[in-house]
C-alpha cells in the first residue's frame, strides 16, 4: 500500500468522507467501500494532529449506531404479554434475547471493520492521549448505552423468566438465553483491568437470589406432597438440572453457588424431617430393604455438611431401637443372670420340667443371637451396597450394636450358649462348614461384649460339659473356636481353656494305661471311664468340694482300683472324686420288661440299693437317705429324676444286671 505524507483533500473533507464510510459500515454497506482509501483518511488525520477529532468523531458515530440499534431492534422486542401462558411468555422473551444478541453481533461486526481501518490511530494516537483503543471504547459504549440503560432490567428479567419456565418443566430456547449470556460475559466494567463481567455483577446475583427463594418454597411444598423416596428423587433431579442449567445456558462459574443454594434451601433445613417421615423415612426403607432409596439417601445427604452426621445419628438410633426390641422380646429384664443358670443342663438330667426350662433358656439364647446376627448381616449388606462402605457410618453402626448388646446383661451367657449349641454333636441341618461360618459371625458379636471375663466364665462351663459328656461336634471345631477367641483376646484368655483339652488328652492316655493294667490283674466288677481334671483349669463350681455320699461296695472297689493305679504313677497328688459330674449306662429289668437307662452317678447309687430286694420289698425315703448319706436336696433331686422316668414307683422290685 502506498500512502502520501499529506492529505489528498482538505482535512474537513477527509473526516466527512471517513464518517460517511463509517455510517455505511453501520448500515451493512461495507462491500462498496475501499479499505485502502478509508485507512488513508484515518492515517492522514492522525498524521496532521487531528487524532482527537478522529477518535471522538468515531466514538460519536458508534454511540449513534448503538442508540439506533436500541430503538429499532431491542426496545420493540420488549416482552409485553401479561398472559399466564408460559409458552407465549417464553416466545416473547426469546425474541427479546435474540434482539440483544443480534444487536451485539451487529455492533461487533462493525467494530471489527473499524478496528482495521483505525489501526494507525490505535498504534499512535491512543497511547499518547492515554485513551482506550477504539475496540475497548466501543465495548464501553455498548455497555453504557445498551446494557446499563433501562434495557438492563429487561435483560435480567428475561433471563430469570426463562429459568423459571425451565424449572417448571416447560421447554425454552436455551440457545437464545446462552447467546445473550455470552454477551454479558464478554462485557466488563473495566475491560483493561479485567474487572467483573456484566453477567457476574448484574445477572448472577439476581439468579441466585431468585433461586434461593424458589428452592426454599420448593422444599416446603415437597415436604407436604411427597414421601421420603420421592423427595430425595426430586432433590437429586434438581441438583442435576441446576448443574446442566449452569453449564448449558448460564455460566459454569454459577454452578457452585447454585449447588450451595440447593444444599442450604432444599436439603439442610429438612434432613431430619426426611429421615423421620412416617411410613417412608429411613426406618421404612430399612424395613423394606429399599437399597436404591437408601443409596440415594446416602448420596443426597453426603452433599450437605450436616448430612452425614444426621444420617449416622439416625442409623445408630434405628439399630439401637431394633436391638433393644430384641432384648425385650427375649426376656431381658435388666437383672444379672444367676451363676447356676449355666449348669442347668447336666444337673437336671431326666427331669421333664427342668429339661423344659433348660431347653427354653437355650432356645431364647439361640434365637437372640441368631436375630442379632441377622440384624448385623442386614446392616452390613446395606453398609456395603448403599453407603459405599463409609468408615464413619461403620463406626456408628458398631457403636449401636455394642450399646444394645451390652444392655442385655445376659448377652455373654447367650453367646456362649449359642456357641455351645453349634459345637454339640448331633446338630441337625448344618455341615461343619456351615457351623464354622456361623461361629465366625458369632465372633463378630462377641467383639461387642464389654464383659469378656463374664463370657469366659460361661464358655468355660459349657466347654467343660461338652468335653466331660463327649458332646463336641469335633475336636477340630473346638480348637478352631479356641483359635478364634485367642486372636480376639490373646493367649491368657484361652490358657485355661486349652488346659482342659490337655487334661482330656492326658485322661485318655491314662485310661488306656489303666485298662492294660487291670487286664493283667483282677478287674473291677464295673467298667468305668475316668476323666482326671486339673483343678486350676476347670470351672470352680465343677471342682469344688463334692457332696458327701456312701458308695456301694462294687463302685467303691472300682474307685479304689483306679485311685491306687493313678497315685502309683503320680506321687504327691490328691484325688477327689466329683461324682456329681458322672453318669452311668445301666441295664435294668422291671418284672418282664428290660430297659437301658442313662442316669447320673447319684441315681445309680440309689438304683443299686434295690438290686438285692425281693419281690414285694421296698425302701422308705429315710432308709434311702441313711444308706446313701446324700444331702436332702441332692437326694430329692435324683429321686425325682428316677420317678419321672418310665419306672412306675421306686417301691417296685428291680433287678440290676
Amino acid at each position: 500500500m502506498s500512502l502520501k505524507h499529506g492529505p489528498d483533500t482538505p482535512l474537513p473533507e477527509t473526516w466527512s468522507s471517513l464518517s460517511n464510510a463509517i455510517r455505511e459500515i453501520h448500515n451493512h454497506n461495507a462491500a462498496n467501500l475501499s479499505f485502502e482509501e478509508n485507512y488513508r483518511f484515518a492515517y492522514n488525520l492522525v498524521l496532521h494532529k487531528q487524532g482527537s477529532l478522529l477518535y471522538n468523531g468515531v466514538k460519536g458515530l458508534i454511540s449513534e449506531n448503538i442508540d439506533k440499534l436500541a430503538e429499532t431492534e431491542v426496545k420493540p422486542a420488549f416482552p409485553s404479554s401479561v398472559s399466564a401462558d408460559p409458552t407465549q411468555k417464553s416466545q416473547e422473551v426469546e425474541r427479546f434475547l435474540k434482539a440483544i444478541r443480534n444487536s451485539w453481533d451487529d455492533h461487533i461486526g462493525s467494530m471489527s471493520k473499524l478496528r482495521d481501518i483505525l489501526k494507525y490511530m490505535d498504534r499512535v494516537y491512543t497511547p499518547s492521549a492515554n485513551v482506550p483503543v477504539i475496540w475497548d471504547s466501543g465495548m464501553t459504549l455498548f455497555l453504557s448505552q445498551m446494557i446499563r440503560s433501562s434495557i438492563r432490567d429487561h435483560i435480567v428479567g428475561a433471563i430469570l423468566n426463562q429459568i423459571e419456565i425451565d424449572r417448571e418443566g416447560y421447554a425454552i430456547n436455551r440457545s437464545a438465553v446462552k447467546s445473550c449470556v455470552d454477551v454479558l460475559l464478554a462485557l466488563r466494567e473495566d475491560a483493561e483491568s479485567g474487572g467483573l463481567s456484566v453477567y457476574k455483577r448484574d445477572v448472577e446475583p439476581a439468579v441466585l437470589k431468585d433461586s434461593e427463594a424458589f428452592y426454599a418454597d420448593e422444599g416446603e411444598k415437597l415436604l407436604l406432597t411427597c414421601d421420603a423416596p420421592e423427595y430425595l428423587r426430586r432433590a437429586e433431579e434438581r441438583f442435576a438440572q441446576e448443574e446442566a442449567r449452569a453449564i448449558h445456558y448460564l455460566s459454569a462459574q454459577t454452578a457452585a453457588p447454585l449447588r450451595k443454594i440447593l444444599e442450604d434451601s432444599l436439603l439442610a433445613p429438612h434432613l431430619s424431617s426426611i429421615i423421620a417421615m412416617p411410613n417412608s423415612g429411613l426406618d421404612n426403607m430399612l424395613d423394606l430393604d429399599q437399597e436404591d432409596n437408601l443409596a440415594r439417601l446416602y448420596r443426597i445427604f453426603s452433599m450437605v455438611p450436616t448430612g452425614p452426621s444426621t444420617l449416622r445419628h439416625a442409623l445408630k438410633e434405628s439399630v439401637l431401637r431394633r436391638g433393644l426390641e430384641l432384648n425385650h422380646t427375649y426376656g431381658d429384664d435388666g437383672t444379672s443372670p444367676q451363676d447356676d443358670a449355666i449348669v442347668v443342663d447336666s444337673d437336671l438330667k431326666g427331669k421333664g420340667k427342668a429339661r423344659s426350662i433348660a431347653a427354653t433358656s437355650v432356645d431364647v439364647a439361640s434365637k437372640w443371637v441368631e436375630d442379632v446376627l441377622s440384624l448385623k448381616d442386614k446392616f452390613d449388606q446395606i453398609w456395603r451396597q448403599c453407603f459405599n462402605s463409609d468408615h464413619e457410618i461403620e463406626t456408628a453402626l458398631n457403636e449401636a450394636f455394642e450399646t444394645f448388646i451390652n444392655r442385655n446383661v445376659r448377652s455373654p451367657e447367650y453367646i456362649s450358649l449359642f456357641i455351645d449349641e453349634n459345637l454339640k454333636k448331633g446338630l441337625k441341618g448344618k455341615t461343619d462348614q456351615e457351623v464354622d461360618a456361623v461361629l465366625d459371625k458369632t465372633i463378630t458379636v462377641f467383639r461387642y461384649i464389654s464383659d469378656k471375663d463374664v463370657f469366659e466364665r460361661y464358655y468355660k462351663v459349657h466347654l467343660a460339659k461338652r468335653l466331660l459328656h463327649n458332646r463336641s461336634v469335633s475336636d477340630d471345631a473346638e480348637r478352631g473356636m479356641l483359635a478364634k477367641l485367642k486372636i480376639e483376646c490373646g493367649f491368657h484368655f484361652t490358657q485355661k481353656l486349652e488346659g482342659m483339652f490337655t487334661d482330656m488328652k492326658v485322661s485318655a492316655d491314662t485310661m488306656n494305661a489303666y485298662r492294660k493294667h487291670v487286664a493283667t490283674t483282677t478287674a473291677p466288677e464295673i467298667e468305668m471311664s475316668v476323666t482326671v481334671m486339673t483343678s486350676n483349669n476347670w470351672p470352680s463350681n465343677l471342682t469344688q468340694r463334692p457332696p458327701t455320699c456312701n458308695l456301694p461296695e462294687c463302685m467303691l472297689k472300682a474307685a479304689k482300683s483306679f485311685e491306687m493305679f493313678y497315685l502309683s504313677r503320680h506321687s504327691g497328688r490328691r484325688v477327689t472324686w466329683q461324682l456329681s459330674l458322672g453318669n452311668a449306662d445301666v441295664k435294668v429289668a422291671f418284672k418282664a420288661r428290660k430297659h437301658d437307662l442313662n442316669v447320673s452317678t447319684f441315681a445309680l447309687i440309689i438304683l443299686l440299693l434295690f438290686e438285692d430286694l425281693s419281690d414285694g420289698e421296698f425302701m422308705t425315703y429315710e432308709e434311702i437317705k441313711n444308706a446313701t448319706a446324700l444331702a436332702e436336696p441332692e437326694l430329692k433331686r435324683h429321686l425325682q429324676s428316677l420317678a419321672c422316668c418310665e419306672i412306675q414307683s421306686i417301691e417296685e422290685t428291680s433287678t440290676l444286671t
